[in-house]
């Protein structure tokens, strides 16, 4: 079976990465939400995909309390997402100005998921590989997965996340085909694909047996889905 995942929520529907998205995509049949998470200046993991609001502040610069009230905290987030999968993507790379090379974000993150009680139903994701290889250290009982989008250098990529521990990999859509899926079968992980809106697009990709489908319209993926 292919799961649906709501990209940031429900995020056509609703604003990305908001409670209202995310209790959205679980009214409208996500089997999971995908969300982003940034860290304070006093060490608390918001729910943004951006490093800067709006307004041009960056998160890395204030303090949970001066964040605005529609960025939810990761607490937050998990609670309005009963009973789906949660995929909690840690947003930590060398590019932007709140990089952390000590990934702290990612202790944060496992003590948070560890006491709302969902370390069985989160998949903590990254593009950063040290980033998933501190929560596997402090936490392998929560499932880790590399975000890849490196078409040529697929199976170097499966190889190198199987044999760190982690779980999955999620590729960019475009890259998966029937081998890139038979290679991480092989290698023991699943595959969450990224992002997919068209409708041939996700039967495409059903067939081919990934077992998530992260996607900004989960109401049309759902049916799609079910009509197979």
């Amino acid at each position: 079976m292919t799961n649906v995942i709501a990209h940031r929520g429900a995020s056509a529907a609703a604003a990305e990465n908001t409670i209202e998205s995310f209790r959205l995509a679980v009214e409208l049949g996500a089997d999971g939400v995908e969300l982003d998470v940034r860290r304070t200046r006093d060490g608390r993991a918001v729910v943004h995909h951006d490093p800067t609001l709006p307004d041009g502040r960056a998160i890395v610069d204030l303090d949970a309390v001066d964040i605005p009230g529609h960025v939810p905290d990761l607490a937050a987030a998990l609670e309005a997402c009963p009973g789906v999968m949660v995929n909690v993507e840690i947003k930590n790379v060398r590019s932007d100005d709140d990089f952390d090379p000590d990934q702290v974000m990612a202790g944060v993150v496992v003590d948070t998921v560890s006491s709302a009680g969902r370390s069985d139903d989160v998949v903590v994701s990254s593009f950063g590989f040290a980033a998933i290889d501190r929560v596997r250290e402090l936490a392998p009982a929560v499932r880790t997965a590399w975000l890849v989008t490196d078409r040529g250098e697929a199976p170097p990529l499966i190889e190198r996340a199987a044999a760190a521990g982690h779980r999955g990999i999620h590729p960019r859509w475009p890259m998966v085909d029937e081998a890139f899926v038979d290679h991480a079968r092989a290698a023991g992980l699943f595959v969450n694909v990224w992002t997919v809106n068209d409708p041939e697009t996700i039967r495409r990709l059903a067939d081919l047996g990934v077992d998530g489908i992260v996607t900004d319209v989960p109401d049309i993926a759902r049916e799609v889905l079910d009509g197979r």
